[in-house]
């Protein structure tokens, strides 16, 4: 893969080379920072469109004193520790050491393919570059910011992918500003709020009214957090997986992780092992999507509401509700079950709201008994709103290949501005280079579909999951692409599960529309920032 490296000066290499396990790749890990600044590092890194490195020498070396860490050897003591460690794993085959050490991983200029790869684990903690508040007309080394894969630019198709690659980018950038100028004609500035609350809330509703035309190889930044194994589980998967880029990727940071967890890590790469496990993962899935493709060739896509619910459980309230009562009684589970059968509707409802309890914000959730029952949804979103939702790491989640066989997603705000046709006009241009790439390279062609496409993805969760994500994501900060998600699966819970004690629990679903998302968030952000520290 073609990747931008990065320069820096003497001086700034001089600071770098004590907290970074390189300077010019995209795939680096942290070390000797406190754990206060990796999380702050990363938390900024979201919002912002600079390197990590970059970030860290602009806003946090002014703020941190580095005179201790003048002569610091981060592998001082890791000799010892890797033989204490063999002793132990190799010998005694604990794995529960591996879930002991975790490293602080900075993945840049990764493709929005890729982004999904990296975040499918639930044992790791991930944070991503933001559509929503960073503009992408910007350049990364004077090119714009997108994936040049070196099977595509090598082959006949390379010059097409580059030339319509620049022409989302181009429709993008042109469309971003006139966006910036309908919102500001369309909500202008309120008394009460802040140039910076006012501007930030225009970009984001901007960002979001155009991010549809970005293409999945967009670049993206993850930070990563995770332990030995974690990072194990997620090389093992990525090295055997069919896109090249994942593949290419695995080995940048299996070199860059070694420099900080080798130990944890010797067996990814050995035949008999690692290399087993993921020839094993490779044989099967390539097994499955043969017989699968022979046997679903004839069918056609039938059309299907937007979001389904699947599968329930009928008697999964009742489950829940024996599962409040079970920790505090002698009895069997089955004959809790039978007791609660035969309360009356006042005591269920008692017993449900004392579990509940008066929750003061949605973060105060009920406990592990909501986890007794679950629900199955169908869904058909664009990629953008996908993205979103797959990290909700606590679920299962299962997506088919992108491509722009479902149609795609006009927002509102851009038929409003009056630029629906240009939209309309990068949209076929994804697809006819789609098209072009798909007979040639199946997995690469993706990169070449805009995230206003739509994709189709299960999500399976139990109803303490869905409390969580069902709230978050229907907040009126939440991009409209996935609020309408999370609204319409709350009312199926609601409605066609008939979980009404449950669905009532969920009291921080919200069923509103807003026209400027992030304007109360940036005014309670805007409010913090200017109370007085503790």
């Amino acid at each position: 893969m073609l990747y931008v490296a990065e320069h820096f000066s003497d001086d700034e290499e001089h600071i770098l080379r004590r907290y970074f396990t390189n300077l010019d790749g995209p795939v680096f890990g942290l070390v000797n920072l406190p754990e206060v600044v990796k999380g702050a590092l990363f938390a900024r890194y979201s919002r912002s469109d600079k390197s990590l490195r970059r970030l860290f020498l602009d806003e946090f070396i002014p703020d941190l004193d580095t005179t201790g860490d003048l002569g610091v050897d981060a592998t001082i003591g890791l000799a010892r520790a890797e033989q204490l460690y063999d002793r132990v794993f190799l010998e005694y085959g604990d794995d529960s050491v591996a879930q002991l050490g975790g490293v602080h991983l900075a993945c840049e200029q990764s493709s929005n393919l890729l982004t999904k790869i990296l975040e499918w684990g639930r044992l790791m903690a991930y944070l991503e570059q933001s559509t929503r508040y960073i503009p992408y007309d910007t350049r990364l080394g004077g090119r714009y910011r997108y994936l040049r894969p070196p099977a595509i630019l090598d082959s006949p198709l390379g010059a097409r992918y580059v030339a319509e690659m620049d022409g989302l980018f181009d429709a993008y950038a042109g469309l971003l500003p006139r966006m910036l100028d309908w919102a500001r004609e369309r909500y202008p500035k309120e008394p009460g709020d802040s140039d910076f609350v006012y501007k930030q809330t225009i970009k984001a509703k901007a960002c979001d009214a155009v991010r549809g035309i970005l293409p999945a190889a967009t670049l993206s930044n993850v930070g990563i957090y995770g332990t030995g194994q974690g990072y194990e589980q997620l090389l093992l998967r990525m090295r055997a997986h069919p896109l090249p880029e994942a593949r290419a990727y695995a080995d940048l940071m299996l070199t860059e992780l070694r420099k900080v967890i080798p130990s944890f890590l010797t067996r990814v790469d050995r035949p008999d092992r690692g290399g087993a496990w993921s020839e094993y993962l490779e044989e099967t899935r390539n097994a499955t999507h043969d017989l699968v493709e022979d046997l679903f060739s004839r069918e056609v896509v039938e059309p299907r509401p937007a979001v389904r619910l699947l599968d329930w459980d009928p008697e999964g309230e009742d489950k829940v509700l024996a599962a409040i009562c079970y920790p505090h009684t002698a009895l069997g589970e089955d004959q809790v079950i039978e007791r609660v059968r035969k309360l009356s509707d006042r005591e269920r409802d008692a017993l449900m709201q004392a579990y509940v309890g008066q929750r003061s914000n949605r973060r105060h959730k009920p406990g592990r008994a909501f986890e007794r029952t679950g629900y199955r949804f169908d869904i058909l979103a664009d990629y953008g709103a996908f993205r979103d939702l797959q990290r909700h790491r606590m679920l299962t989640i299962e997506w088919q290949p992108l491509s722009p066989r479902h149609g795609y997603e006009i927002p509102e705000a851009v038929a409003e501005a009056g630029v629906a046709r240009e939209y309309e006009a990068a949209m076929v241009r994804s697809a006819m280079l789609y098209d072009d790439l798909a007979p040639r390279f199946p997995e690469e062609a993706a990169y070449a579909v805009s995230l206003a496409y739509r994709i189709r993805f299960v999500m399976q969760l139990n109803a303490r999951e869905a409390m969580h994500m069902l709230e978050l994501r229907t907040s009126p900060a939440g991009h409209p692409s996935y609020r309408v998600v999370g609204q319409e699966m709350h009312r199926l819970i609601d409605e066609q599960a008939g979980h009404r004690a449950l669905a009532r629990a969920m009291r921080y679903v919200d069923h509103g529309t807003y026209e400027l998302e992030r304007l109360e968030a940036e005014r309670a952000a805007d409010a913090r920032r200017a109370a007085p520290t503790r």
